[in-house]
């Protein structure tokens, strides 16, 4: 929408601080042919320039109101508009990189990188570190003038909050390295490049057995009593026994849903389009979903055709009853992955299921991977020490517990070495992968579902018939039922790891 300042009206101070739209609208000036100034709903104001050349008409960002004043504006204005005319770049690069300011580049960015390129959940996570704190410390501040003094300063008035501290020199890094391939940043190299990142703690918090026993009994109580919805229960059921992603289990549609393959096929997720293989268990729960006519979500929401958009009152009732306030939703994600560990999937496996573009993602986990060797020591040094050592104390057995209740890895919960298979090409592969997901969703199904021959409901009826042979989980030996393999296997599982 464009409109323009009344007869004899031009751009001022004044007059564009008064100005205030309920839809983008360009104000154009009646002085200076082609100047205006750009308003939005949410109260920015930029100014604006356009002007017809050889080439075509031309719209050019001249600056945020506020960040340069009107009067600076309209001189710039004049002189872009003398070169669109004459074929000639508009802004010159040495003037680009004098004149953007990181305002305008912080601008420039959510609008042409950050819309465009990045995913809901981290674009509001820039725009969250470019408004709040970018802007308001650097924003009149030339890309080009920017040195290392600043970039420590900002850092170090977020020193008390280092996470967010990180988020917003990483996210002001690649502002500028978008500036340096956008042409407006000079000569100068970027200085957050120098910026040393603050330690962070992070969090490891694992569900034990009795943990998961707690929650499958309290989402049963709270569903039966109407405390959550069914569709609530039924999305942390499936975060448990899936190790999904929030979001991809909150956006997950009817038409993603293939029981008869089972699978999920995620047409998008943090890294992208992704299959996730269905265990029984799983497709039990997802089988007893309610689905509502005319909604295409698994999990829906209160408003009609809409979905569930947020797990927090759920799960903070869950987890108060259960008496399990020190964990978070994505706790269950780590607990998954632990398990896992436990039953002695590999750290590429892992990966394939939790849906991690990178190993080095999946390599947090690997201390659990030294714990399950160093009881694997313990278990063989005291076979040994049965024969030679006389009188002395015993040790603890291999599959013992660790500090979080998480049975190590090398051990069933029987205490048994868990053996897994290796990933052929083709339908191998998909079986293998499909055989991990249904070996961990069992263990953890035990605590948190009853025997799927003693589930009430529809689910039984509705989840599809397994063919018997690569497509039965059943077929594919179970952690549960693999019996001591003796040192050999353990020695040749640990050689197959390090090897990967």
């Amino acid at each position: 929408m464009t409109v323009a300042l009344p007869s004899q009206g031009t751009i001022t101070e004044h007059t564009v601080a008064a100005l205030a739209a309920e839809s983008d609208t360009v104000v154009w000036d009646r002085a200076l042919t082609g100047f205006g100034v750009r308003v939005y709903p949410s109260g920015a104001k930029v100014y604006v320039v356009q002007a017809r050349g050889p080439e075509g008409t031309r719209r050019i960002t001249v600056g945020r109101h506020g960040v340069i004043g009107a009067r600076e504006a309209r001189r710039r204005a004049a002189l872009i508009v003398a070169r669109i005319r004459a074929g000639e770049d508009p802004v010159p690069e040495a003037e680009k990189a004098e004149a953007t300011t990181v305002a305008a580049l912080a601008e420039r960015y959510l609008r042409e990188h950050v819309a465009v390129r990045c995913k809901p959940t981290t674009a509001t996570q820039y725009r969250l570190a470019i408004e709040r704190y970018i802007v308001p410390t650097l924003g009149t501040r030339p890309v080009s003038a920017l040195g290392r003094a600043q970039v420590a300063d900002l850092q170090h008035s977020l020193s008390d909050r280092p996470a967010m501290a990180n988020l917003v020199i990483a996210t002001l890094s690649r502002m500028i390295d978008q500036a340096i391939a956008w042409g407006v940043a000079g000569e100068t190299a970027n200085p957050c490049r120098s910026a040393p990142k603050y330690r962070t703690r992070r969090r490891e918090r694992f569900l034990t057995d009795a943990e998961f026993r707690r929650l499958g009994q309290t989402l049963d109580e709270l569903e039966a009593t109407g405390r959550i919805s069914p569709h609530a229960a039924a999305a942390l059921r499936l975060l448990m026994l899936t190790g999904c992603r929030r979001n991809e289990i909150l956006t997950l549609r009817w038409e993603e849903v293939r029981l008869e393959a089972q699978e999920l096929r995620l047409r998008d997720s943090k890294t992208g389009p992704r299959t996730v293989s269905l265990s029984p268990e799983a497709a039990q729960v997802l089988a007893a979903i309610p689905r509502l006519p005319g909604n295409p979500w698994v999990i829906p929401g209160a408003k009609p055709g809409a979905r569930l958009s947020s797990l927090f009152e759920p799960w903070r009732r869950v987890r108060a009853r259960a008496g399990l306030d020190d964990v978070r939703i994505h706790d269950l994600r780590h607990s998954y992955a632990s398990r896992a560990l436990a039953l002695g999937e590999s750290l590429p496996v892992i990966a394939k299921l939790l849906g991690h573009a990178q190993i080095q993602t999946t390599a947090r986990y690997t201390h659990l991977t030294r714990d399950a060797v160093r009881d694997a020591a313990i278990k063989v040094a005291e076979g040994i020490g049965e024969d030679i050592l006389v009188g002395r104390a015993p040790g603890r057995a291999c599959g013992s517990r660790g500090p979080n209740g998480v049975t190590r890895i090398g051990a069933g919960r029987n205490g048994r070495s868990a053996v897994r298979g290796v990933a052929a090409p083709g339908h191998a592969a998909k079986d293998a992968m499909r055989a991990s997901a249904a070996r961990v969703a069992a263990d953890i199904g035990e605590d948190i579902l009853p025997p799927l021959a003693t589930r009430e409901g529809p689910c039984a009826a509705q989840v599809p018939a397994v063919t018997p042979g690569r497509d039965d989980p059943a077929e594919i030996e179970s952690p549960r039922s693999v019996g001591n393999r003796g040192i050999e296997e353990v020695a040749a599982l640990d050689a197959r790891s390090r090897r990967r």
